[in-house]
């Protein structure tokens, strides 16, 4: 069965097609003020790299801030669900998984199954989300993908107020007139989100194999201090943590259809 899942969040939309548990193709677009563009072209890129044809698709299922909004979803999927399926899927030995995306970040225990048992969400804080980084990347006037890297340059260890980004960015300020080299402050940026997000985790339990998914996985700063501060040896992430929900999305709509 050929199944589209389409993850619309706040700042990006992403589709991926797959055929029973094998992804076929995947596409991403900036939602916008205009979602439905979005989606048809997060959906159209998804298609033209499997190769197949939008009447190919025998169902669609969604998720993310837009999910009700798509009007040919055939399964309205949670957040909270499609996170921990797509977490069960890549990593079966994973019993917890975190969400951090642009707006907001997630946590969520599991079963083998891949079922929520308890799940803890950080509410529109930008101190807990890519908005963050990104905010302090245009402080600092460094590019948002140097903000990574950079941080794992320093060995500084500089306490910052995670609680509020406006506070967050007067402090960076602060740092930047006390003449702190910004590889410095990156590292401090990236600590503060990594506590918040921790502190979230830490309500629901941590297992050793935790799983991070949503597109602040790809910054290799703040899973470095995301580690530190659980104190592991690893986080697991997947190759591609930005579809993950889309992903999560397309297998429970294989179930339910």
């Amino acid at each position: 069965m050929i199944v589209a899942g389409i993850d619309c969040g706040a700042k990006n939309t992403k589709t991926v097609i797959m055929n029973d548990k094998k992804l076929l193709g995947k596409g991403m677009a900036l939602t916008g003020f205009d979602q439905d563009k979005a989606v048809e072209k997060s959906l159209a890129d998804a298609l033209d790299e499997a190769g197949l044809k939008i009447d190919d698709i025998e169902a669609i299922g969604s998720t993310g801030a837009g999910m009700e909004d798509i009007k040919d979803a055939k399964v309205k999927v949670n957040e909270i669900k499609a996170m921990a399926k797509a977490a069960n899927f890549f990593f079966p030995n994973a019993r917890t998984v975190t969400d951090v995306g642009a707006e907001m970040g997630r946590a969520a225990k599991i079963n083998e199954e891949g079922k929520v048992e308890d799940f803890a969400i950080n509410e529109k804080c930008a101190a807990g989300a890519g908005a963050f980084i990104e905010a302090m990347a245009r402080a600092l006037e460094v590019d948002l993908e140097e903000m990574g890297p950079m941080a794992n340059t320093s060995e500084m260890a500089i306490p910052m107020n995670a609680q509020c980004a406006i506070f967050a960015e007067s402090e960076v300020v602060g740092l930047i007139h006390a003449k702190t080299k910004k590889k410095d402050i990156s590292k401090a940026i990236h600590d503060a989100m990594a506590s918040r997000i921790v502190s979230m985790i830490r309500k629901i339990g941590v297992n050793k194999d935790i799983v991070m998914i949503g597109g602040v996985g790809l910054n290799p700063g703040f899973v470095e201090s995301m580690r530190r501060e659980l104190d592991l040896e690893k986080i697991f992430i997947p190759e591609d943590p930005a579809y993950s929900s889309a992903i999560g999305a397309a297998l429970l709509t294989l179930e339910e259809a």
